[in-house]
């Protein structure tokens, strides 16, 4: 028997953008459309429009000649940025809609879900909807019984259970959706990025659960956004891009190749008009960079390179309390560190006046790891209200040194890569003898 879930095999598929949806017409209808349009044809010669389909129809390419397979009990992460043909791949995995060409084959029970409350009846209660999608999966109800309790458990809708679902907020439904899917068996399980719609408890609890769903020995097709869940989930990861496979293989490679292509590096920012520059009326951002101690934005970065982040911003409020905190994140979005200004000498329980203020924060070398990382910036107020998030304000790359490597060929696993000081001495010279 063949240990290969799923195969796909030369998969295009096709959509026509700009085509008016065909409706039924009265013969007053036709009569008035027959009149008109050669004034709408004239229109558009005068507009320079084409007057053809093809000027009412255009076609694109979500998915173009995608070939891989998946082995029994894998789980295998799809990445790519949005309208990479992600999606449009598990709707033809989930029989939703057909491929213009080539084929799918699968094989096992398959549960999906693609977006929220996917297959959901929203006249009928969550109680009679884990039985419709049961039975969907082609499960007998004494089995859906056996896992009902565990699945209501984990969804936490417990009080609405019997409440038409189309009256569940989206948080309520997203949950009752995930566990009917994970828990009702399927050999396949296929997911979208449905759980950024989740509290970061709940995406926690559903990450969790895929994990068990994997280690259970079931196929996992997961599509997501979040590079560190793909990298911990998944064996395999395929990078789509405009409806092409760029790349199918280890994780912690094509997640790299893919961030690496996707983020240019953004190492200073400047916004000299203070009208128009980030922020609010409390605080707005004039500059920010990261460089070399002692050298310029422009100067490569390796791992040994001590790092200074300046941030130049203008306090418009008099006798504020203000802190300014950085999360760092790696290429697998991972929070490499924080550090936050709070203690800063100078100002530290100080109110800030009407300014312009540079903050400067030093990073020793021998600390972060190879490649990408980005700056998330928080500037606080009265040491715990958040009044401006600036997200990816600086994007730089951190260089390998070659001569530390030593005999290691690959990439250095972890989020940091200090350089720490070993000592190795000869405790004792007479060892006991050995029996042979």
């Amino acid at each position: 028997m063949s240990d290969i879930a799923v195969r796909v095999e030369n998969i295009s598929k096709q959509y026509h953008i700009g085509r008016k949806q065909e409706r039924y017409g009265t013969l007053r209808d036709t009569l008035t459309d027959a009149f008109v349009a050669p004034f709408r044809r004239a229109g558009r010669l005068l507009r320079g429009q084409a007057t053809g389909a093809a000027g009412l129809d255009e076609t694109i390419w979500a998915l173009k000649d995608v070939s891989f397979e998946v082995k029994c009990g894998e789980v295998v992460g799809a990445i790519g940025r949005n309208g990479a043909g992600k999606s449009t791949l598990l709707k033809i995995l989930s029989r939703i809609t057909e491929p213009t060409t080539g084929f799918a084959e699968i094989r096992g029970r398959v549960g999906s879900l693609l977006e929220v409350g996917t297959g959901f009846h929203p006249e009928l209660t969550g109680r009679e909807n884990i039985y419709l999608n049961g039975a969907i999966l082609g499960m007998k109800r004494a089995e859906i019984e056996r896992k009902f309790d565990e699945i209501v458990a984990f969804s936490e809708v417990e009080r609405f259970i019997d409440t038409p679902v189309k009256h569940y907020s989206s948080g309520m439904y997203l949950r009752l959706a995930f566990a009917v899917a994970a828990h009702l068996e399927p050999e396949i399980l296929l997911v979208d990025e449905v759980l950024a719609v989740g509290d970061a408890a709940f995406q926690k609890k559903c990450l969790g659960k895929m994990g068990d769903v994997a280690k259970e020995g079931r196929t996992v097709l997961f599509v997501s956004h979040n590079m560190a869940a793909v990298q911990r989930l998944c064996n395999r990861v395929i990078w789509l891009h405009e409806g092409k496979v760029i790349e199918n293989g280890q994780p912690g490679r094509v997640i790299s190749d893919y961030l690496q292509a996707s983020v240019s590096t953004l190492s200073e920012q400047v916004w000299d008009d203070i009208e128009t520059a980030p922020g609010n009326d409390r605080v707005r951002l004039h500059r920010a960079c990261v460089r070399p101690e002692n050298g310029a934005s422009s100067d490569a970065i390796t791992i040994r390179t001590p790092l200074a982040m300046e941030f130049e911003y203008w306090n418009l409020q008099p006798d504020a309390y203000l802190n300014l905190s950085l999360d760092i994140y790696n290429e697998q979005g991972i929070v490499v560190f924080n550090t936050s200004s709070i203690h800063e000498p100078v100002w530290h329980g100080r109110p800030f006046p009407v300014s312009l203020f540079r903050s400067v924060c030093l990073v020793p070398g021998d600390l972060l790891n190879d490649g990408l990382h980005r700056v998330e910036l928080l500037v606080v107020q009265d040491q715990g209200r958040v009044i401006h998030r600036q997200d990816d304000l600086l994007v730089f790359d951190v260089r390998d040194v070659p001569e530390m490597r030593g005999e290691w060929h690959g990439k250095i696993p972890g989020a940091v890569r200090p350089h720490l000081v070993w000592n190795t001495q000869v405790a004792e010279t007479d060892l006991p003898p050995l029996s042979v």
